[in-house]
């Protein structure tokens, strides 16, 4: 398990990684890792436009093969994730990519702390426009006053 610092260290990423090896008899075996990250990010809830923590999980499960080309085109086919196991691997760049994937387009609180107003206009806007003068009744009643 690790912890990253750093900037929003108030909100930190708690991951865990595990490789395995899978041996088939009479095939080449398969190498997978396993990953778990859980974080909290401070974002704006589309609801009620306050502050929200938002919970991001990841859980998911990679298959290796030996070059970018093999992974791309299993990838295609594969129901789980297909990477190229290659020297210069990054994992802390993976767990990035994953967060990132899993944040909401649309953030919100599950129950939002503050009443959300579901109206675009205020209760008197209707009173209010009633009470204006119509800009043209002026016109008409100079119209109407007229003989002629």
């Amino acid at each position: 398990m690790a912890e990253t610092g750093g900037q929003g260290a108030d909100h930190p990423v708690h991951w865990e990684a595990h490789g395995e090896f899978l041996a088939h008899p009479g095939a080449q075996g398969q190498v997978w890792l396993h990953l778990s990250a859980r974080t909290s990010l401070p974002m704006t809830c589309q609801r009620c436009l306050g502050p929200a923590d938002i919970p991001v999980v990841v859980e998911r499960s990679f298959r290796f093969v030996a070059s970018e080309k093999q992974a791309e085109v299993e990838d295609e086919e594969a129901e789980e994730d297909v990477l190229a196991l290659v020297q210069d691997f990054n994992l802390q760049e993976l767990v990035e990519d994953e967060l990132l994937m899993e944040l909401p387009v649309v953030p919100r609180h599950e129950l939002c702390p503050t009443e959300v107003k579901l109206v675009v206009q205020d209760a008197d806007f209707e009173a209010a426009q009633a009470e204006k003068p119509h800009p043209f009744a002026v016109l008409a009643g100079l119209k109407g006053g007229k003989s002629g």
